[in-house]
């Protein structure tokens, strides 16, 4: 979340985004036919509703506005999901209603004060608002998030939100926060001999590219306010992408890729990077290559720019495994990017 503290009379008045995770089933209640029903939540709540693309089992559904905007929207979805059981119930067996639950995605830098000291500000929740709110003890994965579970009836539902959002009003999230990002439904191809294919992740990696690039050309500049914003090469980028990622056997692990072995001799692996898109891997103050180190284990530097030079040097230092993993996220990274760019309605600063 990215709070505007603002005060105004009668409570708060702040721009809240707040991320929910969903079943595919439950986003295609969301929806609704030909997008009718997200296309009512968002002019009645006056609320950004955002659906995450993708052929996953799971999605993020994100929600952005003034808070008002924002409980209108989770009302919605709450009294949608109960009419949702409501008809199930009716061609089933079942005597009692379940309730309805709701899933939020939160930094795990927030949980600690949603919990509260000894679990006491959990409890005042739960018994002040008659939901049941549970937090993950583990983060998602490949993120620094975790999921809060909200259980009972819509109207507890809309209450325990307001308590949330409070909270992590007054306690924001410390450091960088690694988003939680559902992956589609395809693990990777294991041989008996214990290794997998460097080709099917590569193609795990840059399949949804592919596709993208079979679009029309864009623009060179995406008009944003008073400000043109270039496009970079998708060329580049799909070129970059389809750099063949040599993994090695799968054995011990690692925190961050389970599997992968980890008791190799360090060593050094250089890429190639083109001056205009180094810009995709750093990301804002340097957030995205933190998150490529943390999540492969690797030291990665980048050299400076040189006079007269179009591209920029990447070392990457570590195991095998390590640079294995630091590049396979540095070409997803590009797909990323690319997928920004050809969708501009989908694009945050990055």
């Amino acid at each position: 979340m990215e709070p505007n503290t603002v005060q105004s009379e009668g409570g708060l008045n702040v721009t809240l985004t707040i991320r929910l995770l969903m079943h595919s089933k439950e986003v295609g209640s969301i929806i609704g036919k030909k997008g009718e029903t997200v296309k009512k939540m968002r002019e009645d709540s006056n609320a950004r509703i955002n659906i995450s693309e993708g052929n996953c089992p799971e999605r993020i559904v994100t929600i952005t506005g003034p808070t008002d905007a924002i409980f209108k929207a989770f009302a919605m979805i709450a009294y949608k999901f109960e009419e949702d059981i409501i008809n199930s119930m009716s061609n089933s067996q079942a005597t009692s209603k379940p309730p309805v639950t709701l899933r939020l995605v939160v930094p795990a830098s927030q949980c600690g004060s949603l919990i509260g000291k000894g679990g006491s500000k959990i409890k005042e929740m739960r018994e002040s608002t008659g939901a049941q709110v549970q937090v993950a003890g583990d983060m998602l994965p490949n993120s620094t998030e975790r999921a809060v579970t909200i259980s009972g009836a819509p109207e507890a539902i809309i209450q325990c939100v307001k308590q949330i959002c409070v909270v992590m009003l007054e306690s924001p999230p410390k450091g960088a926060t690694i988003p939680y990002r559902p992956k589609p439904a395809t693990a990777p191809v294991i041989f008996s001999a214990g290794h997998v294919r460097a080709d099917t992740l590569t193609a795990l990696a840059t399949a949804n590219l592919s596709l993208l690039l079979q679009h029309q050309p864009l623009p060179a500049y995406t008009i944003q306010g008073q400000y043109a914003i270039p496009h970079p090469d998708l060329t580049k980028l799909h070129q970059l992408a389809m750099q063949q990622t040599p993994f090695t056997s799968l054995g011990q692990t690692t925190p961050a890729f389970p599997g992968v072995d980890a008791g190799s001799q360090a060593s050094t692996h250089e890429l190639t990077i083109p001056n205009d898109l180094i810009g995709c891997i750093i990301g804002r103050q340097g957030t995205k290559i933190n998150e490529i180190r943390q999540m492969s284990g690797a030291q990665i530097k980048i050299a400076n720019a040189m006079e007269g030079s179009s591209d920029r040097q990447i070392t990457i230092t570590g195991t095998p495994a390590n640079i294995s993993l630091a590049q396979y996220l540095i070409n997803a990274r590009f797909r990323d990017v690319a997928a920004m760019w050809t969708d501009p309605s989908t694009m945050t600063t990055s």
